[in-house]
Protein backbone atom coordinates (compact mmCIF):
# COMPACT_ATOMS: atom_id res chain seq x y z
CA UNK A 1 0.00 0.00 0.00
CA UNK A 2 0.99 3.61 -0.44
CA UNK A 3 2.97 3.31 -3.66
CA UNK A 4 1.79 6.78 -4.76
CA UNK A 5 1.08 8.33 -1.37
CA UNK A 6 1.10 12.11 -1.41
CA UNK A 7 0.89 12.32 -5.20
CA UNK A 8 -1.90 14.14 -7.03
CA UNK A 9 -3.33 12.48 -10.13
CA UNK A 10 -5.64 13.78 -12.87
CA UNK A 11 -7.34 11.12 -14.97
CA UNK A 12 -9.44 11.99 -18.01
CA UNK A 13 -12.32 9.82 -19.15
CA UNK A 14 -12.54 8.50 -15.60
CA UNK A 15 -16.28 7.83 -15.37
CA UNK A 16 -16.00 4.28 -16.69
CA UNK A 17 -13.74 1.66 -18.17
CA UNK A 18 -9.99 2.09 -17.93
CA UNK A 19 -10.17 5.57 -16.41
CA UNK A 20 -12.42 4.37 -13.61
CA UNK A 21 -10.08 1.45 -12.85
CA UNK A 22 -7.05 3.79 -12.91
CA UNK A 23 -8.70 6.14 -10.43
CA UNK A 24 -9.62 3.37 -8.02
CA UNK A 25 -6.20 1.71 -8.09
CA UNK A 26 -4.30 4.98 -7.67
CA UNK A 27 -6.60 6.03 -4.82
CA UNK A 28 -6.10 2.69 -3.07
CA UNK A 29 -2.36 3.30 -3.22
CA UNK A 30 -2.62 6.72 -1.59
CA UNK A 31 -2.94 9.19 -4.44
CA UNK A 32 -5.26 12.18 -4.31
CA UNK A 33 -7.32 11.59 -7.42
CA UNK A 34 -9.13 14.05 -9.68
CA UNK A 35 -11.50 12.34 -12.09
CA UNK A 36 -12.62 14.24 -15.18
CA UNK A 37 -15.19 13.37 -17.82
CA UNK A 38 -18.36 14.66 -19.49
CA UNK A 39 -20.53 11.93 -17.92
CA UNK A 40 -21.06 13.80 -14.68
CA UNK A 41 -23.44 11.36 -13.01
CA UNK A 42 -21.14 8.38 -13.49
CA UNK A 43 -18.04 10.39 -12.61
CA UNK A 44 -19.53 11.66 -9.37
CA UNK A 45 -20.53 8.09 -8.49
CA UNK A 46 -16.94 6.83 -8.92
CA UNK A 47 -15.59 9.70 -6.83
CA UNK A 48 -18.10 8.96 -4.06
CA UNK A 49 -17.15 5.28 -4.13
CA UNK A 50 -13.49 6.20 -3.64
CA UNK A 51 -14.26 8.55 -0.77
CA UNK A 52 -17.05 6.65 1.00
CA UNK A 53 -16.15 3.02 0.40
CA UNK A 54 -12.38 3.09 -0.07
CA UNK A 55 -11.77 5.99 2.35
CA UNK A 56 -9.67 7.66 -0.31
CA UNK A 57 -9.31 11.26 -1.44
CA UNK A 58 -11.02 12.09 -4.73
CA UNK A 59 -13.07 14.73 -6.52
CA UNK A 60 -14.83 14.83 -9.86
CA UNK A 61 -14.60 17.69 -12.36
CA UNK A 62 -16.55 18.15 -15.58
CA UNK A 63 -14.06 18.49 -18.43
CA UNK A 64 -14.43 18.49 -22.19
CA UNK A 65 -10.95 17.35 -23.24
CA UNK A 66 -11.46 18.90 -26.69
CA UNK A 67 -11.64 22.39 -25.14
CA UNK A 68 -8.31 24.13 -24.60
CA UNK A 69 -9.66 26.50 -21.94
CA UNK A 70 -11.18 23.54 -20.10
CA UNK A 71 -7.70 22.04 -19.82
CA UNK A 72 -6.31 25.24 -18.33
CA UNK A 73 -9.24 25.53 -15.94
CA UNK A 74 -9.08 21.87 -14.88
CA UNK A 75 -5.38 21.91 -14.05
CA UNK A 76 -5.85 25.20 -12.20
CA UNK A 77 -8.67 23.60 -10.19
CA UNK A 78 -6.45 20.61 -9.38
CA UNK A 79 -3.69 22.91 -8.15
CA UNK A 80 -6.15 24.92 -6.07
CA UNK A 81 -7.67 21.81 -4.49
CA UNK A 82 -4.51 19.80 -3.86
CA UNK A 83 -1.59 22.18 -4.31
CA UNK A 84 -0.15 20.72 -7.48
CA UNK A 85 -0.13 17.97 -10.09
CA UNK A 86 2.16 14.93 -10.13
CA UNK A 87 0.42 12.44 -12.41
CA UNK A 88 -1.59 12.92 -15.60
CA UNK A 89 -3.35 9.98 -17.24
CA UNK A 90 -4.56 10.98 -20.71
CA UNK A 91 -7.22 8.31 -20.99
CA UNK A 92 -10.31 9.89 -22.60
CA UNK A 93 -11.32 8.13 -25.80
CA UNK A 94 -14.06 7.19 -28.24
CA UNK A 95 -14.36 4.52 -30.90
CA UNK A 96 -15.78 5.02 -34.38
CA UNK A 97 -16.36 1.90 -36.44
CA UNK A 98 -15.59 2.86 -40.04
CA UNK A 99 -13.07 1.91 -42.73
CA UNK A 100 -10.91 4.46 -44.62
CA UNK A 101 -13.60 4.70 -47.31
CA UNK A 102 -16.47 4.95 -44.85
CA UNK A 103 -14.92 7.44 -42.42
CA UNK A 104 -16.20 10.98 -42.82
CA UNK A 105 -14.01 14.00 -42.30
CA UNK A 106 -16.21 14.95 -39.35
CA UNK A 107 -15.64 11.53 -37.74
CA UNK A 108 -11.90 11.70 -38.38
CA UNK A 109 -11.65 15.14 -36.83
CA UNK A 110 -13.75 14.12 -33.82
CA UNK A 111 -11.62 11.05 -33.09
CA UNK A 112 -8.41 13.04 -33.34
CA UNK A 113 -9.83 15.89 -31.28
CA UNK A 114 -10.77 13.55 -28.41
CA UNK A 115 -7.69 11.32 -28.49
CA UNK A 116 -4.87 13.23 -30.18
CA UNK A 117 -5.44 16.96 -29.68
CA UNK A 118 -6.50 16.35 -26.07
CA UNK A 119 -3.24 14.56 -25.34
CA UNK A 120 -1.31 17.46 -26.84
CA UNK A 121 -3.21 19.97 -24.70
CA UNK A 122 -2.93 17.80 -21.61
CA UNK A 123 0.82 17.45 -21.93
CA UNK A 124 1.19 21.16 -22.67
CA UNK A 125 -0.56 22.28 -19.48
CA UNK A 126 0.75 19.43 -17.31
CA UNK A 127 4.43 20.12 -17.97
CA UNK A 128 4.54 23.59 -16.33
CA UNK A 129 2.35 22.35 -13.46
CA UNK A 130 4.68 19.40 -12.84
CA UNK A 131 7.78 21.57 -13.10
CA UNK A 132 6.52 23.44 -10.06
CA UNK A 133 6.50 20.13 -8.16
CA UNK A 134 9.99 19.14 -9.27
CA UNK A 135 8.78 16.46 -11.67
CA UNK A 136 5.96 14.12 -12.52
CA UNK A 137 4.64 11.32 -14.69
CA UNK A 138 2.49 11.64 -17.82
CA UNK A 139 0.82 8.43 -18.94
CA UNK A 140 -0.80 8.43 -22.38
CA UNK A 141 -3.28 5.76 -23.41
CA UNK A 142 -2.43 4.67 -26.92
CA UNK A 143 -3.36 1.23 -28.28
CA UNK A 144 -2.00 -1.72 -30.22
CA UNK A 145 -3.99 -0.08 -33.01
CA UNK A 146 -1.00 2.26 -33.32
CA UNK A 147 1.16 -0.76 -34.26
CA UNK A 148 -1.22 -2.86 -36.35
CA UNK A 149 -3.57 -2.33 -39.25
CA UNK A 150 -7.17 -1.99 -38.06
CA UNK A 151 -9.10 -0.72 -41.11
CA UNK A 152 -12.47 -0.86 -39.31
CA UNK A 153 -11.10 1.49 -36.65
CA UNK A 154 -9.39 3.85 -39.06
CA UNK A 155 -9.83 7.19 -37.26
CA UNK A 156 -9.16 5.59 -33.86
CA UNK A 157 -5.93 4.04 -35.15
CA UNK A 158 -4.76 7.34 -36.60
CA UNK A 159 -5.36 9.15 -33.32
CA UNK A 160 -3.59 6.49 -31.28
CA UNK A 161 -0.64 6.59 -33.68
CA UNK A 162 -0.33 10.30 -32.98
CA UNK A 163 -0.39 9.62 -29.23
CA UNK A 164 2.42 7.09 -29.66
CA UNK A 165 4.72 9.58 -31.38
CA UNK A 166 3.79 12.56 -29.20
CA UNK A 167 4.67 10.55 -26.11
CA UNK A 168 8.23 10.07 -27.33
CA UNK A 169 8.63 13.74 -28.22
CA UNK A 170 7.38 14.87 -24.81
CA UNK A 171 9.66 12.38 -23.06
CA UNK A 172 12.75 13.55 -24.95
CA UNK A 173 11.85 17.22 -24.49
CA UNK A 174 11.48 16.86 -20.73
CA UNK A 175 14.59 14.67 -20.42
CA UNK A 176 16.77 17.09 -22.43
CA UNK A 177 15.58 19.98 -20.28
CA UNK A 178 16.03 18.02 -17.04
CA UNK A 179 12.46 18.61 -15.91
CA UNK A 180 12.28 15.22 -14.16
CA UNK A 181 9.00 14.61 -15.97
CA UNK A 182 8.52 11.20 -17.54
CA UNK A 183 6.11 10.43 -20.37
CA UNK A 184 5.15 6.88 -21.34
CA UNK A 185 2.44 5.27 -23.45
CA UNK A 186 0.30 2.21 -22.84
CA UNK A 187 -0.84 0.07 -25.76
CA UNK A 188 -3.65 -2.22 -24.68
CA UNK A 189 -5.35 -4.90 -26.70
CA UNK A 190 -8.88 -6.14 -26.07
CA UNK A 191 -9.93 -5.05 -22.58
CA UNK A 192 -13.34 -5.63 -21.01
CA UNK A 193 -14.64 -2.04 -21.10
CA UNK A 194 -17.89 -0.43 -22.31
CA UNK A 195 -16.04 1.12 -25.27
CA UNK A 196 -14.69 -2.23 -26.47
CA UNK A 197 -18.10 -3.84 -25.97
CA UNK A 198 -19.69 -1.09 -28.04
CA UNK A 199 -17.19 -1.55 -30.87
CA UNK A 200 -17.65 -5.32 -30.94
CA UNK A 201 -21.41 -4.91 -30.88
CA UNK A 202 -21.32 -2.58 -33.88
CA UNK A 203 -19.26 -5.18 -35.71
CA UNK A 204 -21.68 -7.94 -34.71
CA UNK A 205 -19.00 -9.74 -32.69
CA UNK A 206 -18.89 -11.27 -29.23
CA UNK A 207 -16.01 -10.66 -26.77
CA UNK A 208 -13.47 -13.53 -26.68
CA UNK A 209 -14.46 -16.27 -24.23
CA UNK A 210 -12.36 -18.18 -21.75
CA UNK A 211 -11.67 -20.82 -24.38
CA UNK A 212 -10.04 -18.23 -26.65
CA UNK A 213 -6.25 -18.49 -26.55
CA UNK A 214 -5.87 -14.71 -26.25
CA UNK A 215 -8.93 -13.86 -24.21
CA UNK A 216 -9.85 -10.41 -22.98
CA UNK A 217 -8.05 -8.37 -20.35
CA UNK A 218 -9.58 -6.67 -17.35
CA UNK A 219 -9.40 -2.91 -16.70
CA UNK A 220 -7.36 -3.62 -13.54
CA UNK A 221 -4.65 -5.21 -15.70
CA UNK A 222 -4.07 -1.84 -17.31
CA UNK A 223 -4.59 0.08 -14.07
CA UNK A 224 -1.81 -1.87 -12.38
CA UNK A 225 0.55 -0.79 -15.16
CA UNK A 226 -0.63 2.80 -14.74
CA UNK A 227 0.18 2.51 -11.04
CA UNK A 228 3.71 1.37 -11.79
CA UNK A 229 4.32 4.20 -14.26
CA UNK A 230 2.84 6.73 -11.83
CA UNK A 231 5.02 5.58 -8.96
CA UNK A 232 8.68 6.27 -8.29
CA UNK A 233 9.37 2.59 -9.01
CA UNK A 234 9.49 3.54 -12.69
CA UNK A 235 11.75 6.59 -12.24
CA UNK A 236 14.07 5.44 -15.07
CA UNK A 237 11.26 4.45 -17.46
CA UNK A 238 10.71 7.23 -19.96
CA UNK A 239 9.49 7.44 -23.56
CA UNK A 240 8.61 3.76 -23.52
CA UNK A 241 5.78 1.84 -25.18
CA UNK A 242 4.10 -0.64 -22.84
CA UNK A 243 2.08 -3.26 -24.71
CA UNK A 244 -0.50 -5.21 -22.72
CA UNK A 245 -2.33 -7.65 -24.99
CA UNK A 246 -1.35 -11.23 -24.06
CA UNK A 247 1.10 -11.38 -26.98
CA UNK A 248 -1.62 -10.71 -29.60
CA UNK A 249 0.38 -8.09 -31.49
CA UNK A 250 3.53 -10.20 -31.82
CA UNK A 251 1.95 -13.26 -33.44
Amino acid sequence: MGRVSGKVALITGASSGLGKADAIVLAREGAKVVLSDIDDEAGEKVARHIVDDLKGDAIYLHQDVCDEQAWTDTVAAVEKQYGGLDILVNNAGIVIVATPEQTTLEQFRLANSVMSESVFMGCKVAIPAMKKRGGGSIINMSSIASHLGYPVFFAYSAAKGAVRSMTKSVAVYCQMNRFNIRCNSIHAGSIDTPMVAQALSELGLEPPGEEDFIGVGEPEDVANLVLYLASDESKYVNGAEHVIDNAYSVQ
